[in-house]
């Protein structure tokens, strides 16, 4: 098991091993001993999974427990599924000392996020994601939000939970191409920040979805992961500053996913996204040709795409719908070495001029 403290606006444990979903009860109790009522927001592919191990483990605490299901998918991340999650705690008299308990992927966290910070102008939020992507990235940092038309995550708040479960052995009921996904997050990680991971990664991309039946293996890349998000937020938690660098690939990667009405999944975007931004910045002489291949093959490795067919005028229209988007200009972020990174501001001019590079 891996404790790791994120000192934010609210410290926190991010509690990572496997069998933790059993433990959740006192989990939770220890740090809400006040709860007497709990919502458990869940979606439709999660639920007859470990709804009813969580609810038992919640009850046994003396915690009465009501739900919210929805229909999975990003379709789902919108304002109606929050109102719905606000009724059902208004009409159960849910006050400001009980809390929500989001159990699911990354849609699960943003949105159970989102309507514990609004409920009652803000009650306690207990993440406990199931997918890699959720435990390596959404279910830490305490950014909560929906989506619009528009965009994606356009409308949200920055509300860090009480605590955090990761349960490795959720990995395990993931379809290949939901681990995969996660993994898109995974190796921005390694390329942004942290080199060691990159090496590990790279020490075990012949093995590709069946490392996460080695539970010792995924317990330290998640926790890995997981440490370098708690120092980032740590110092930046209202992503102003060195939080951004978490956005490597998503500029692009967030209209690729927009564009295609939220059906293409998130972390494969990210993917592309990298691979769109490895491109460039390999043309514009910044990155070295053999770190470029490096990145572009590990990506691939572990079963994500480097490539898409967004033009560079689109990618520019898209990202000035953004919220990372200051003003008129973009922050985009580079690296020009494997294991560092940097924030690049750019006029949208200066970023369509950059990401042509990629296309010559």
């Amino acid at each position: 098991m891996i404790r790791t403290t994120v000192s934010a606006s609210r410290e926190y444990e991010v509690i990572t091993g496997s069998g933790l979903l059993s433990e959740s009860g006192k989990i939770i109790k220890d740090v809400a001993p006040n709860a007497i009522k709990a919502l458990i927001v869940t979606e439709t592919n999660v639920a007859p999974l470990y709804l009813d191990k969580v609810k038992a483990a919640v009850e046994t605490e003396g915690i009465e427990v009501h739900e919210y299901i929805f229909e999975a998918g990003e379709e789902s991340k919108n304002i109606n599924s929050i109102a719905g999650m606000w009724g059902v705690m208004a009409k159960a008299g849910f006050t400001r000392t009980d809390l929500v308990i989001a159990l699911g992927g990354g849609v699960t966290g943003d949105m159970a996020g989102f309507a514990a910070a609004s409920f009652l102008r803000g009650i306690d939020v207990v993440q406990i994601p199931t997918s890699l992507l959720a435990m390596v990235d959404a279910a830490v940092g305490g950014k909560t939000g929906i989506d619009l038309p528009e965009g994606k995550n356009q409308v949200g708040a920055f509300w860090q939970p009480s605590v955090v479960i990761e349960d490795t052995d959720c990995l395990l009921t993931l379809s290949d191409e939901k681990f995969t996904e996660g993994m898109g997050e995974v190796l921005k990680y390694a390329f942004i920040m942290d080199l060691p991971l990159y090496e590990f990664l790279r020490e075990n991309a012949s093995r590709g979805t069946a490392i996460r039946e080695d539970a010792w293996l995924m317990e330290k890349i998640v926790g890995m992961c997981v440490a370098d998000k708690a120092d980032v937020v740590s110092n930046d938690e209202h992503d102003n500053g060195r939080r951004q660098t978490l956005n490597y690939g998503h500029t692009v990667g967030h209209v690729i996913e927009r564009d295609s009405g939220f059906t293409k999944l998130h972390g494969v975007c990210v993917a592309k996204g990298m691979g769109i931004i490895i491109d460039a910045s390999e043309a514009s002489g910044e990155l070295d040709k053999e770190e470029a291949q490096k990145m572009r093959d590990l990506i691939t490795a572990y079963g994500l795409p480097v490539e898409d067919d967004i033009t560079p005028e689109a990618a520019v229209s898209g990202a000035m719908n953004d919220k990372k988007k200051r003003g008129n200009t973009l922050s985009i972020i580079v690296v020009n070495k494997i294991g560092t990174s940097e924030i690049r501001k750019m006029s949208p001019e200066e970023f369509k001029t950059f990401l042509e590079g990629a296309k010559r």
